[in-house]
């Protein structure tokens, strides 16, 4: 990154270099405009790239990963508008929005590009100065309350998710693990995702697999990089990231300490 985001509900992003940082939880709704370079995102099952011009929608309450790419010789740049729970629960009482219902999605979704939203995000540009240096609050309300009826006007349905303000409920923890293992987030939000106290989750946890969750986590992250490095021919630093690794140095540490070789010599 080649500098510093400055944390606002309307984020411009900037970076010269390929960036590996979102391995994240997403916890607000979010929509986001590429305007150079790309994205790509993954949730564990879907993996989608977004270029230049497009627009996504990002669900809060979800695991998700992201690669920022810059395009040849240029920097990778975009604008991201976060929509906190209090900021929508006002909005709700102002214009009368509620859910019809509860819907069940992906972490993340393609809007409309080459449309007033496009035009609207890319509109931001200008403000992107008066953002960072003097704040403007007040007109940063009324630019998030411009998205949200310009985004409802192409997705009427999206209230369903925009103004759904209900926690996670009790899932399947053994299904949800084996999905989302190489996500790189901490206990408690394994156990917040899974409408569990943490707990209840290790509770849980040790007698669905018969081990601490720490202990597991570890285990299938390395058996996965093993059969990534063995039979699909991967490296050490391909995998270590996606298997929710942070340090190259320690994983290639436990992958030795696990099966006796480092990875460089896995055959």
């Amino acid at each position: 990154m080649d500098r510093k985001e400055k944390k606002l509900p309307i984020q411009y992003s900037c970076y010269f270099a390929r960036s590996r940082e979102g391995e994240q939880f997403v916890p607000e709704h979010a929509i986001a405009y590429v305007v150079s370079g790309s994205t790509v995102l993954s949730d564990g099952m879907l993996v989608k790239t977004f270029r230049e011009g497009d627009l996504y929608f990002a669900r809060r309450n979800h695991l998700m990963k992201y690669t920022k790419h810059p395009p040849q010789g240029g920097e990778y740049r975009s604008i991201t508008i976060f929509f906190e729970q209090e900021f929508l629960r006002n909005f709700s009482l102002e214009y009368g929005y509620k859910p019809d219902k509860q819907v069940i999605t992906s972490a993340f979704e393609q809007l409309p590009s080459g449309s007033a939203l496009s035009n609207y995000m890319d509109s931001l540009r200008a403000y992107e100065q008066l953002f960072l240096d003097k704040g403007g609050e007040d007109l940063l309300a009324v630019k998030r309350k411009e998205a949200i009826l310009v985004l409802l006007n192409f997705m009427p349905a999206l209230k369903n998710i925009l103004f759904d303000f209900s926690e996670p409920g009790k899932i399947d923890l053994e299904a949800f693990m084996l999905q989302n293992y190489h996500f790189n987030v901490d206990l408690k939000r394994f156990a917040y995702l899974t409408g569990r106290s943490l707990s209840t989750f290790k509770r849980d946890f040790e007698t669905i697999f018969h081990a601490t969750p720490s202990r597991w986590l570890l285990q299938r992250r390395l058996q996965e990089a093993y059969y990534l490095i063995k039979e699909k021919k991967k490296t050490a630093s391909d995998v270590y990231l996606d298997l929710g690794f942070e340090d190259l140095s320690h994983f290639s540490f436990v992958f030795k300490k696990q099966f006796g070789v480092a990875p460089s010599l896995v055959g």
